[in-house]
């Protein structure tokens, strides 16, 4: 074990000592690691070809045309490689969505190269090099200059929900906005060790998880990333697309997401104008919810983060809310604490429900009230969440125990709030504990929580915009 540990540290430290050179040659941590990952999937497939196994790419874009190259010639090879990969289908072309090189100086090209050039990466363990690439993302997922961190899900919570969830090996798991694959890989290493039968592996490797994005380098990333812990070989479970207008009939047995933040991208197509079961909204998350309550069986189970808004706007939002309880039983939910996101200011929750039957009574656990946690300095980790994943019962939820007591213990923070006590309610937030304490906060992360606060009025005042646009005032 240790040896591994050290392995994967010497590889990390290649990876982040060329990140430091590019970062110096202009080349942000993003656009190194895409293309890291291109010029690792042509080495590995050089080194399944010399092991005697087929090739996946097409001649003249292969490891061996590329090496041969130098100066200018290289970054002429390299560009037509992208070029004609991305015209490919299944894994190539997911792997290679809308490739272009970002690294335009052969010299610091080479540099890359020459550092994948060194290892064996195909022989790696599955679990070895997946793992690499997780630090990798995770990295870049912290880098808030790079942006990325839109993409990424705290793993401590993925571990957590997916534990909770318990998603079966015979069942299919999907995230319609998967950003790196995060929870659909997380859900794998949960599933792969329930049986030995080879047909349900077989199942769990090619058939078991479907996953969707409507940002091209999100979509290498994701798909670089299942390829890496041998899941969809052949074709990758990943695909480019706006969930959001998706109208195909596919369902799923369980689904585990993090909707983006904000609003949709400028330019995208209207999603009541393709969703016309949608009760019309310009809420993101609000037709993310929508778009998840189509897609997952009855019977099937979700876990959503979902943002304070979705549970007590009015309008159209609670409309959505009172549909949601009315044909799934939203039995739990989990209140997150700021600092765990990117978005430092949005308040966030976890909800967890089934589809099928109404809504009785709904558990919440607040993990917000007294809770400070941030992305670098302090960082949540997954036994923080011990707590309540204990308090959930996962398979036995009729021995589930409130932790307050309005008499004994009004600060706990496992609650019961019953169908009669919802029904008398007009939104879903949940709130009843009373810490009294002391800002320890530093003066950097003061600013910084300043910050993610005035981000979150400069949104709300551009949705606003939205709604009274045309309006004279």
């Amino acid at each position: 074990m240790a040896t591994t540990q050290k392995t994967e540290a010497a590889l990390l430290n290649k990876v982040w000592n060329i990140a430091n050179v590019l970062a110096a040659a202009g080349v942000g941590f993003t656009d190194y690691i895409t293309q890291l990952t291109y010029i690792l999937f042509l080495k590995m497939d050089d080194e399944k070809e010399s092991a005697g196994l087929p090739s996946y790419l097409p001649d003249g874009c292969k490891w061996k045309d590329l090496s041969i190259c130098s100066g200018a010639d290289l970054v002429e090879k390299y560009e037509e490689i992208l070029k004609e990969l991305s015209k490919c289908e299944g894994l190539i072309g997911t792997i290679f969505t809308k490739a272009t090189n970002k690294i335009y100086r052969p010299v610091m090209l080479e540099k890359v190269i020459n550092m994948v050039a060194e290892e064996n990466w195909y022989m790696m363990e599955g679990d070895f090099k997946g793992a690499v690439y997780e630090a990798i993302l995770e990295k870049n997922g912290q880098d808030k200059k790079s942006g990325a961190g839109q993409y990424f899900t705290p793993r401590a919570l993925i571990s957590a929900i997916v534990d909770v969830v318990d998603p079966k090996i015979t069942e299919t798991v999907a995230d319609p906005c998967c950003g790196t694959a995060g929870f659909l890989l997380a859900a794998y290493e949960h599933m792969r060790t329930q049986s030995r039968d080879v047909e349900k592996q077989r199942f769990l490797k090619n058939n078991a998880f479907f996953g969707a994005d409507n940002t091209d380098l999100v979509v290498t990333l994701a798909s670089m990333n299942m390829y890496l812990h041998d899941i969809g070989v052949n074709k990758s479970p990943i695909v480019y697309q706006d969930s959001l207008i998706d109208t195909s009939d596919k369902m799923y047995s369980v689904i585990l997401t993090n909707p983006p933040f904000g609003t949709r991208p400028q330019g995208s197509v209207d999603v009541s104008a393709n969703r016309l079961e949608f009760i019309k909204t310009s809420d993101n998350q609000v037709n993310f919810l929508q778009h998840i309550m189509s897609i997952v069986k009855t019977g099937g189970r979700v876990a959503v983060v979902m943002p304070d808004s979705v549970l007590t706007d009015g309008g159209a939002t609670a409309k959505v809310r009172k549909k949601l309880l009315k044909d799934f039983n939203l039995h739990t939910m989990l209140r997150l604490p700021t600092g765990i996101f990117y978005a430092n200011a949005v308040k966030t929750n976890v909800l967890f429900f089934d589809k099928g039957e109404p809504t009785k009574d709904i558990w919440v656990y607040d993990y917000r009230n007294g809770i400070k946690h941030t992305m670098v300095k302090k960082p949540m980790y997954r036994e923080h969440l011990q707590d309540f994943v204990d308090c959930y019962c996962t398979g036995h939820i009729e021995d589930r125990t409130e932790t307050y007591n309005e008499e004994t213990n009004p600060n706990g923070r496992w609650r019961k709030f019953s169908a009669e006590e919802i029904a008398d309610r007009e939104d879903l937030n949940f709130k009843w504990l009373d810490f009294d304490e002391d800002d320890d906060r530093s003066v950097g992360e003061i600013l910084e929580e300043m910050q993610g606060e005035s981000e979150g009025i400069a949104f709300a005042v551009s949705r606003l915009q939205e709604l009274l646009g045309g309006l004279e005032l």
